[in-house]
Formats: structure tokens, C-alpha cells, sequence
């Protein structure tokens, strides 16, 4: 393993001395370099991924690697102006793309919900995101580069399989940003899996390992929410989880989320202009931009204000223990 894991790194670092000193503008949308085998995966048809998402994805990727930020032969790619589901199927729209072993996988990923508010609604819907913020408190998706930090897991509670009791441990994949998305650890931005526990209530359990001073331990319902939305963060199915988990063990590496604010702004004025975004050079997934109409970016500076009065209104009331099972 430590002998593949070294020819993997090499190639990855062999990509980059081939292009030398980049900035990271032209890295991002220049890179003509990309091989044939990936070549093949790109298109706007689900399973693939648009021309403009890899090429800002692989240029980003190829940039950190440079810096020393990125040592993993993978990088990752999320397009968050598709839809949640296509022909009854979850909607690709995560890219797990390794080229050293010229593998491409497009799996199911949950962008932000959104809210809404006195003074603004930026909720969005089930299929299509039509909103975006990196306000704190937003649950909103913030386009642009990441690159992947620490991993941790915590226990939720207990849920029942067939008669059986199984502790939920759900892992998060903390982010790092910059720009738009530097403020994505104290938005708790990152990846995890698409399951919660719900109808939540505690029984006394003392010999459990997750008890609490009192003996309690959490019970509930699992959810899995896959299909749909988050707080903000990419969610992935469990399987697809445990296996990213596995691919940035020790090795971080790049995440690039479509579209950045420049680009939701970009689109919402060719369609106030009544132009067509793909005539104009600008990209969107045509099923949801039918479907939301125009997208909208909404700056922290905006929406904080909102929130924060929001917050301000309605403050936390004292924590309650949970229900006792019956």
C-alpha cells in the first residue's frame, strides 16, 4: 500500500511540473492538458461533469498540489446547479476523480436549504438550489475552492435494524476555504454522511460506552436524506462516505464547489437581461435554471444583519433533556 500510495503521489506531482509557475487564474480555466480518459466524462448529461466544473476543479487541484497543500492523487468536485433527482434516481452532482488510476465517479451529494426569515426568504427548494451565501447561520452552499482538513466523529444515539441496536457514529470532513469560502470552519462547512436520527428520547442504559453522567443514552429513528438537501454542507450516502473518508485519510486534498458568486451573479443578469446564460458563455444546469427562474447570491454582509437580528429575537431557551422512551 505505502508503495502505490508513493507512485500515486509522484504522478500527481509529475502533472504539476508540467506546469510550471501558473497563476491561479489561468491554472483554473487554461489547463488544455486534461487526457483523453477524462475527456470522455465531460458533458452537461447526468453521470457527467461540465466542462467549466473540472476544469476550475483539476486547475485548483494542480495549484495546491504546487503549494504542498494538496498530497493526494484525488481531488473532488461538486456541481451544485443540479438536480436532486433525475428519472426517479438520486442526481449526480459530486465528482471523486483520481488520475493516476484514471478513475471517475459521479455520486448523489445534498446542497444547503437555505432559510427564511422576517426581511428575506433564501430557502430553496427539494430538486433545484436557487440560492447561495456564505453567511454564518445561512445554511447555504458557498461555491468555490476548499481543501479538505480534519475528520471527526461523534455518536448521535442508538436506531433499531430489525430488532438489533445500532449505535450512529457520523463522521465530519472539516473544509478549509479562501475568498468567498474562508469562512468555512467557523461556518462548520465540510462533508458528511446524509443520515440523522430523529424522534429522538433517551433510556437508561449505564453500561453503554455513550452514557451520560446519568446512565441515559440517545434513541431514534434513522433518516436518510441523501436525495435532498443539508445545513450547507456536501452529504454523501453512507457508502460513498466511508469511502471518501478512506481516500483523504492523511492525504488532503482539493474540493471544488460550482458555482462561485461571481458566477450566480453573472447568470441572474443575463436572465434579467433576457439573454440566454449558455449563449453568453455562462453556465447552469437548464433543467433548474427552467425551474428556479434566476439564481441569487446573497453576501454575509446582507444576510448577517438578518440573521443576527433574528437570533437576537428569538433566543435559545434553557436545554431540555430528552423524552424518556417508551
Amino acid at each position: 500500500m505505502r508503495v502505490t500510495s508513493l507512485l500515486l503521489r509522484l504522478f500527481a506531482f509529475a502533472v504539476i511540473a508540467a506546469l510550471p509557475g501558473l497563476p491561479r487564474s489561468f491554472a483554473a480555466e487554461q489547463t488544455s492538458d486534461i487526457p483523453p480518459w477524462l475527456r470522455a466524462h465531460v458533458g452537461n448529461g447526468e453521470g457527467q461533469i461540465s466542462d467549466v466544473v473540472l476544469r476550475r476543479a483539476r486547475g485548483l487541484y494542480l495549484e495546491k498540489v504546487r503549494e504542498g497543500k494538496a498530497k493526494n492523487p484525488c481531488y473532488f468536485a461538486m456541481d451544485a446547479t443540479r438536480p436532486s433527482i433525475v428519472r426517479n434516481q438520486r442526481g449526480r452532482r459530486f465528482y471523486i476523480i483520481c488520475e493516476a488510476d484514471r478513475s471517475f465517479r459521479a455520486i448523489s451529494s445534498g446542497y444547503g436549504n437555505g432559510r427564511s426569515l422576517k426581511g428575506a426568504n433564501f430557502a430553496n427548494g427539494r430538486q433545484c438550489a436557487k440560492n447561495f451565501s456564505n453567511a454564518e447561520g445561512s445554511k447555504l452552499t458557498t461555491g468555490g475552492g476548499y481543501v479538505t482538513a480534519e475528520t471527526r466523529t461523534s455518536f448521535k444515539g442508538y436506531y433499531r435494524v430489525s430488532g438489533d441496536r445500532k449505535p450512529l457514529l457520523r463522521s465530519f470532513l472539516q473544509f478549509e476555504g479562501e475568498g468567498d469560502t474562508a469562512n468555512a470552519r467557523e461556518r462548520a462547512i465540510g462533508g458528511h454522511p446524509a443520515v440523522l436520527l430523529r424522534n429522538m428520547c433517551r433510556r437508561k442504559d449505564p453500561e453503554s460506552p455513550y452514557a451520560n453522567d446519568e446512565g441515559y443514552v440517545a434513541y431514534g429513528s434513522l433518516l436518510d436524506y441523501s436525495a435532498g438537501r443539508s445545513n450547507g454542507c456536501t452529504s454523501w450516502t453512507q457508502s460513498d462516505s466511508d469511502r471518501i473518508f478512506e481516500i483523504v485519510k492523511d492525504q488532503p486534498t482539493t474540493v471544488y464547489i460550482y458555482p462561485e458568486s461571481s458566477d450566480v451573479d453573472a447568470v441572474a443578469q443575463a436572465v434579467k437581461a433576457g439573454k440566454s446564460p449558455a449563449r453568453e458563455g455562462l453556465y447552469w444546469n437548464a433543467a433548474c435554471l427552467r425551474a428556479i427562474g434566476a439564481p441569487k447570491f446573497w453576501p454575509k454582509d446582507t444576510l448577517r444583519p438578518i440573521i443576527d437580528a433574528y437570533r437576537k429575537a428569538h433566543p435559545p431557551g434553557p436545554p431540555r433533556p430528552l423524552p424518556i422512551c417508551k
